[in-house]
């Protein structure tokens, strides 16, 4: 059976899934990680491949990747993409799901946190950069600014962030950030092994990744 983006949205679990590992993650201090992220990744994802004239079954797979890989902060976020790997397998085995289907999903899902994290196909490629340049200030929940740390700091400091693909050519993460919250040396040093994943992610897709801070190209 051939399950599709809409059917994982309208599912009731899933649903319950992101809220309540979103919960947990705000508990813990993160950035957020529930629809708007879910559903931007999936977005990114999928016009990724598009862009790069994969078939429209590989994105709508990227899509569901990328709507449910952050599901295992719902048991903890240690190890959470290979936790939310086995979850999404049980969610798409009982709704019949193909499983060559299955085995791309939970393949991408388990590889897109970069402690583990290794582009092994082209949806899981697609799935870490979508992930991985998901950099914006409406992800902190933080209000307190004396109590920010360097991830508040750093994601608040992105006041524009725009993803743009160019065939046969590069992945471009163009990032416009207020220097007076945070300097661009602080975003490598938080992001330097992510934006080092984009690099090898983006290869596998036969493109170059390039990062863009305030106009001037840095990766």
């Amino acid at each position: 059976m051939k399950i599709t983006y809409e059917d994982i949205r309208q599912n009731e679990a899933v649903k319950t899934y992101i809220q309540k590992a979103d919960e947990s993650l705000i508990a813990l201090g993160y950035t957020e990680h529930s629809f708007p992220h879910v559903c931007k990744v999936a977005k990114v994802a999928s016009d990724i491949l598009l862009t790069l004239g994969y078939s429209e079954r590989e994105a709508e797979l990227a899509r569901i990747a990328g709507y449910l890989h952050d599901i295992g902060n719902v048991i903890n976020r240690v190890d959470h993409a290979q936790s939310g790997a086995v979850m999404a397998f049980r969610i798409l085995d009982n709704m019949g799901a193909d499983p060559e289907d299955i085995a791309t999903i939970i393949t991408a899902i388990g590889n897109h946190d970069e402690s583990t994290a290794f582009p092994v196909n082209a949806v899981a490629a697609a799935l870490i950069l979508a992930d991985k340049t998901d950099v914006r200030y409406t992800r902190v929940r933080n209000q307190a600014f004396a109590n920010f740390d360097i991830h508040d700091r750093v994601n608040y400091s992105v006041k524009e962030s725009e993803v743009e693909i160019v065939k046969d050519s590069h992945l471009e993460l163009r990032l416009t950030i207020d220097t007076q919250m945070c300097a661009v040396m602080d975003y490598f040093e938080i992001f330097l092994n992510r934006m080092i994943l984009c690099r090898k992610a983006a290869e596998k897709l036969g493109l170059e990744f390039w990062l863009v801070i305030n106009g001037q190209r840095l990766i």
